[in-house]
């Protein structure tokens, strides 16, 4: 059996063929890697399928909820004030004293201040309201909270994205940074940087979260994935928006 899995491993990067690679301290975007006719679906907020969650998320935001009837609108007033939110998340969550991401951040919203149970990860209806605020930061570069709290968190995300992993034993580093370009069959393999998410991919012919791509990556290498919301996966993001910083916010993204 082992021998059959490393044969398999074997298999996956022996299938490998050369793309246009990329220098090692030159960072190349999902959307750069698009073809033209994508970019232009992306770019054009009346065919990018992503904006029907984004507009399902504007309604989302106005509408109260609970006994108190209170909406997102009822503490954040316009949905401006939300610029920059996405670009700094994940961040440190001051009263459990630990890491959230954006879409966690919501789910905390709605239970502590809007009285009401909160969309399950995943959901459309939380897809579509974290796609709505990250959309405020459209064309905001990414910049990672420093807040030094976090630095437990940065270094296991770090350790995660360079541990081997599952029965073909390879990590994400292998993938994302050493053969970042190249192709794995008709695939170009990208960087990994999270620019967009949430992000429409024809693959899922729907929305999905930075989650549900790690969750596939683990699958892939046949890996137990994590829980939805575990440290394991925030801290695995926080350290790919390190990794990004700088680059600009482009959700909702348009992926194969």
């Amino acid at each position: 059996m082992m021998r059959a899995l490393r044969k398999l491993g074997f298999l996956v990067l022996s299938s490998l063929t050369p793309g246009t690679g990329a220098a090692a301290d030159e960072r190349i975007t999902g959307y750069q890697e698009l073809s033209p006719e994508l970019q232009m679906v992306q770019d054009d907020p009346f065919k990018n399928p992503g904006m029907l969650w984004v507009g399902e998320g504007e309604s989302l935001w106005a509408a109260p909820v609970g006994e108190g009837g209170k909406s997102c609108a009822s503490c954040h007033a316009d949905a401006a004030s939300m610029q920059g939110v996405a670009a700094r998340y994940p961040a440190f969550d001051e009263q459990s004293g630990r890491i959230t991401d954006l879409t966690g951040r919501i789910m905390s919203c709605q239970s502590q201040h809007q009285g009401v149970e909160p969309f399950e990860r995943e959901s459309r209806e939380l897809l579509a309201l974290t796609a709505f605020v990250a959309r405020q930061s459209a064309g905001l570069p990414i910049t990672p909270d420093p807040d030094p709290r976090l630095s437990p968190w940065r270094q296991q995300g770090a350790a995660l994205f360079q541990k081997r992993l599952g029965q073909l034993n390879l990590s994400c580093s292998q993938c994302h940074n050493d053969y970042a370009g190249e192709r794995l069959l008709a695939a170009v393999i990208p960087q990994a940087h999270p620019t967009g998410y949430p992000q429409y991919r024809l693959e899922w012919e729907g929305m999905g979260s930075l989650q549900r791509r790690l969750n596939n990556c683990l699958t892939g290498v046949r890996a137990t994935p994590f829980t939805a919301g575990s440290d394991e996966y925030v801290a695995l993001e926080l350290y790919l928006m390190d990794r990004a910083s700088g680059l600009p916010i482009e959700a909702p993204a348009i992926r194969p």
